[in-house]
């Protein structure tokens, strides 16, 4: 037996407007703690059905196969990479922040080769060098980016990256992690193939689900692979067993049934809004941000046209301790924002407005807060 003595764990109240997790809406809090049924109880398999035609509105498709991994959003990015590329595949990867890199490693791990088109942190993807890639690598087979670049703030063109895979008969793998109902995502008018995010940012679910979206030329790939999928939980063909399953479903894994209530909830909030009035309250609320940011004299890294409004990236005032300033805001003001990630730690602040974070009261005591710590 361990020494000591134990109890419940009771964390405080926070206002959490860091890169993710978001602020959890309380009727959420409230699902989670609905009864467990099992996995395979008709009841549960009626509400995944409606769960995945909630997603489907979330990210405007009509893919039959759009569902939520049982893990996070880095599993979501881990089942597309490894479903669809193969050893020896060619994988033109776009990087212009951590989670690009991510992307890199994937490609390695699945014995792909990475072709890296590189951009400066802070800004988007240049279609232009995407596409001398492109044109350099005719044998390319996939085209992977990132939408909304978390560790910078950074937004960029998925329309326009993806006609230019498919121009050069590419599939695309696209991380919406941080965009998905935070700013327009549109996956069959955009023509995105494969599709990754995360429960934790502008749902304002807990973290532990990632939503994924394939579409037919996604699938006419994973079906016609030469070599079986490195990872067996992480196989399309055997997971879809469980949740396209006709009648009764093949038993996969015991699915996280109270976090998939409350991913249930989100998306019947995010309905209940409108998805279009949810992109809109999150530029609103960025503008507020934006504009007592400035009045303070403080500078956002990343341009206006390339700029995420749910995640914002401040340039640290000469003079000031990243770290010690941050955890005086969470002692003080029981307030999280985030840390610069890689070349940018010490140099960044992240404020996310985030789902249930990206409201006029969030925005107000935040700005309430930098000033007075910034004032001492």
């Amino acid at each position: 037996m361990p020494a000591g003595h134990f109890t419940s764990f009771h964390p405080p109240q926070r206002t959490l407007m860091g890169p993710g997790p978001s602020d959890v809406n309380p009727r959420i809090l409230e699902a989670l703690s609905r009864p467990t049924i099992g996995h395979l109880d008709p009841l549960f398999i009626g509400m995944m059905d409606e769960l995945k035609s909630l997603l489907r509105y979330a990210f405007q498709t009509e893919n039959e196969v759009t569902l939520p991994i049982s893990a996070p959003g880095s599993a979501g990015m881990e089942c597309c990479f490894a479903n669809l590329v193969e050893p020896g595949d060619k994988v033109i990867v776009c990087i212009n922040g951590v989670f690009g890199g991510r992307m890199k490693e994937n490609v390695i791990r699945c014995g792909g080769q990475a072709i890296i088109v590189e951009d400066p942190w802070g800004r988007a993807v240049d279609p232009s060098k995407v596409e001398a890639a492109l044109k350099a690598n005719p044998d390319a087979s996939i085209l992977a980016f990132v939408h909304a670049e978390t560790s910078t703030g950074a937004l960029s063109d998925a329309q326009t990256l993806a006609k230019l895979a498919h121009d050069y008969d590419c599939l695309c793998i696209v991380d919406t992690v941080t965009s998905l109902a935070g700013v327009p995502l549109k996956v069959d008018e955009w023509q995105l193939d494969a599709v990754y995010s995360g429960t934790q940012k502008c749902l304002s679910c807990i973290p532990g689900l990632s939503p994924v979206t394939f579409n037919d030329r996604a699938l006419a790939k994973v079906k016609t692979r030469k070599t079986m999928v490195q990872s067996w939980f992480l196989d399309l063909n055997l997971m879809l067993g469980y949740w396209e399953g006709e009648g009764k479903r093949a038993y996969h894994h015991t699915a996280p049934i109270n976090p998939l209530y409350g991913l249930h909830e989100a998306l019947c909030i995010l309905h209940d809004e409108g998805l279009e009035n949810s992109w809109e309250r999150h530029r609103t609320q960025h503008n507020i941000l934006k504009a007592g940011l400035e009045k303070m004299g403080l500078e956002l890294s990343v341009p206006e046209a390339e700029r995420l409004p749910q995640l914002n990236a401040i340039i640290i005032p000469e003079g000031i301790n990243d770290a010690a300033f941050r955890s005086q805001l969470l002692k003080d003001y029981n307030l999280e924002i985030g840390a610069g990630l890689g070349a940018s730690a010490g140099k960044l602040w992240r404020i996310g407005l985030m789902g249930y974070s990206a409201n006029k009261g969030n925005v107000l005591y935040c700005l309430s807060a930098i000033e007075a710590l910034l004032n001492k």
